[in-house]
């Protein structure tokens, strides 16, 4: 069973491959903020949870993540591989989420890590933000995020790497250029 995790910095492209990657691959693409939206919008137990951790200003703790993920893993089909997009964010939940895996007797195959140029990150950031209409894609949000993900997630990338589970992927191109480079890299582990 293919379990993939894609990495990259905010403007990298992640979403976009992420999406491309579980289309070409079969995997279900599960990205953590749009899990804990569905909750909400559900009304489920969890979504109260994460409610209440949203509605004050706070982060939902990890254990209550990876509580939500176990849950959709569970109502997975059995062999259905999974695309983990933008998370985990710290080493803390790359241990709770490798756990959890092997709990469900599957295992990460391959985290891909988009590499991006900073600039290139912000303009992109930048441009998505006039077209999107997101209030967080601006120059000075961008370069507090970006700092964030150095700080926080960047060290997930040496715990992966010390599990010869990662690689480094230029995030530089077109769309189609950079979907290829992950798909080799991908392919090599299938």
């Amino acid at each position: 069973m293919l379990n993939v995790i894609i990495f990259g910095p905010p403007g990298s492209g992640k979403g976009t491959q992420g999406v491309k990657i579980a289309e070409k691959y079969g995997l279900a693409h599960v990205s953590t903020g749009d899990l804990l939206r569905k909750e909400i919008e559900t009304n489920t137990h969890f979504g109260t949870i994460v409610k209440g951790y949203i509605d004050k200003g706070e982060l939902v703790p990890d254990a209550t993540i990876i509580e939500i993920l176990d849950s959709y893993v569970d109502k997975l089909p059995v062999g259905q591989g999974i695309i983990f997009d933008g998370f985990p964010r710290t080493v803390e939940q790359a241990q709770s989420l490798m756990n959890m895996m092997a709990e469900h007797n599957a295992q990460i195959s391959i985290l891909v890590d988009l590499e991006v140029e900073r600039q290139e990150l912000i303009d992109r950031i930048v441009l998505r933000g006039k077209t999107s209409g997101r209030s967080d894609d601006n120059a000075e949000t961008v370069e507090k995020r970006l700092a964030v993900y150095d700080e926080k997630t960047k060290p997930a990338v040496d715990f992966f790497d010390n599990l010869k589970l990662y690689k480094k992927i230029d995030g530089n191109g077109t769309i189609d250029e950079i979907f290829g480079r992950l798909c080799d890299a991908i392919d090599a582990v299938k």
